[in-house]
């Protein structure tokens, strides 16, 4: 610098006013720099408490997805259980229709069958079936009507066989022998516990839904990890604003000291020439532009702090409502136990009513067998009255040939007899052999002391007829089966 004649120094308030613009520009540099550096701080910090706070999230998180993969696994195990126990009674409804089925096709078949008048008249003789067993063993009346049966024959059958029997619409058939309200109270019973089992299982049918409703909404109501930002981004984004303003507080130290150094020398005497002040000036009037920018700067940082800020307070949120998300599960964990001890329960007393069904299928099953045994015997007393009847009249046929042949070797004796006395009679005295007067011995052929006369039903031949026809039938078919 020269040092020009006193006539051409510049004022010292204007070296002065420069001084303070850069003094003034430097302390609210500091400034902005300190609060910046600051909030940097505060911004790490944050940061490594919205990590821990994620970390805590993200651990509560996966432990309750852990523990909702579970409660989907209860959920499918209840359905299974219901799908088993759904199994069970689908083909046990089929087991029932098939031998319903089989009931109604023997009773149908028992209601075509006609039983000729002569088989159910009253009589104290004993049934030619023998007992009938009741459903349940004890009462031997319960299905068939023992005063009515089909096979209690009668030992006088003053009626006319040809006349009041010849219209077969007022004849009875073997339906008309059996207690259709038994029956009926066995398959009243049998849908009433099918209806009951219904009942029951309906008591757990949307538990799975619901299982399934309440996971999908816990699981709803978790966080992603999409809902934080990244801290990393974060942190870069404050990096370079920091070193900027690094760079502009080292600026405007250096402008300070420089100006406070020229101020000093002015004061010391020194002249600044043209070019020494226009380069002051021009620095100077850098400053603003400088300090707007430190403040942009400043700003970036204070907004990802805030940033920060938020994101902590978001993580701390989603922490609270991890504690209602725990809840949430602690009461489900409550609901899967009632449920699973409930269908327990439920399984439990499905099965017993199944094999309560179950036996009852086996009395629908004995009830069909021996309805079965019922017309099969029947057939067979119409073959078998029928081989009686020919057995009677067989046995008429020869006691009638034997009186015919008594009569006539009676007759025949008669005249002999008759002959002699008439020849001889006369030249023998009346008292010597008194018998040779009497005539031949006359029999009658009786019954046996205390029996009577077997009289039968009348079987018409074409009843006859088709109930051997039925009986081959069924032999044909046992053979076959048991060739099989």
């Amino acid at each position: 610098m020269a040092s020009p004649p006193p006539g051409q120094q510049i004022e010292q308030p204007h070296l002065v006013s420069l001084v303070l613009q850069s003094k003034k520009a430097l302390k609210h540099g500091q400034q902005l720099c300190s609060k910046a550096n600051s909030l940097s701080n505060a911004s790490a910090q944050c940061s490594l408490d919205v990590l821990t706070l994620d970390a805590k999230v993200k651990w509560i998180t996966e432990a309750v997805l852990e523990q909702l993969k579970l409660a989907a696994n209860v959920a499918k195990s209840i359905e299974h259980k219901r799908a088993q126990l759904d199994k069970q009674v689908k083909a046990w409804d089929v087991v029932r229709s098939q031998r319903t089925e089989a009931l109604d096709n023997i009773l149908e078949s028992l209601g075509a069958q006609l039983v000729p008048p002569g088989f159910h008249q009253s009589s104290s003789g004993s049934s030619l079936f023998g007992s009938q067993h009741s459903i349940d063993g004890k009462n031997d009346n319960a299905i068939f009507n023992a005063q009515q049966s089909p096979s209690a024959t009668v030992r006088d059958n003053p009626f006319d066989r040809h006349g009041k029997n010849a219209d077969r619409t007022k004849w009875k058939t073997l339906r008309d022998f059996v207690d259709d309200s038994a029956i009926e109270n066995v398959l009243d019973t049998l849908e009433s516990d099918r209806t009951r089992l219904d009942d029951i299982m309906a008591s757990t049918y949307d538990y799975p839904e619901t299982l399934s409703a309440a996971i999908s909404s816990i699981r709803d109501s978790l966080p992603s990890s999409s809902d934080m930002p990244s801290i990393e981004d974060i942190l870069n984004a404050q990096q370079q604003p920091s070193e900027l303003m690094a760079r502009h507080l080292s600026s405007l130290t250096s402008h300070y000291e420089q100006m406070a150094d020229a101020l000093k020398e002015s004061e010391a005497g020194e002249i600044f020439g043209e070019e020494d002040l226009q380069d002051m000036n021009r620095d100077t009037e850098e400053l603003p532009s400088i300090m707007a920018e430190l403040e942009e700067q400043a700003l970036l940082i204070e907004n990802t702090h805030q940033q920060l800020v938020a994101a902590k307070t978001a993580a701390q949120e989603r922490l609270t409502a991890q504690s209602i998300t725990l809840d949430n599960l602690d009461e489900l964990g409550e609901i899967m136990s009632d449920m699973l001890q409930k269908q327990q329960d439920v399984e439990n007393e499905c099965q017993e009513l199944l094999n309560g069904l179950q036996e009852r299928l086996l009395i629908v099953e004995d009830l069909h067998h021996r309805f079965i045994q019922y017309q099969t015997s029947f057939k067979k007393l119409l073959v078998e009255i029928g081989r009686r009847r020919q057995y009677s009249e067989a046995v008429e046929r020869f006691i009638e040939g034997i009186v015919l042949e008594l009569r006539a070797m009676t007759e025949e004796e008669r005249q002999v007899r008759e002959s002699f006395n008439a020849e001889h009679g006369r030249h023998i005295p009346e008292d010597i052999c008194l018998c040779i007067e009497n005539p031949p011995t006359r029999w009658e052929v009786l019954p046996r002391e205390g029996d009577v006369r077997e009289n039968l039903p009348e079987v018409e031949s074409d009843i006859l007829e088709q109930a051997k026809e039925k009986l081959a039938a069924v032999d044909v078919s046992s053979a076959g089966t048991e060739s099989v």
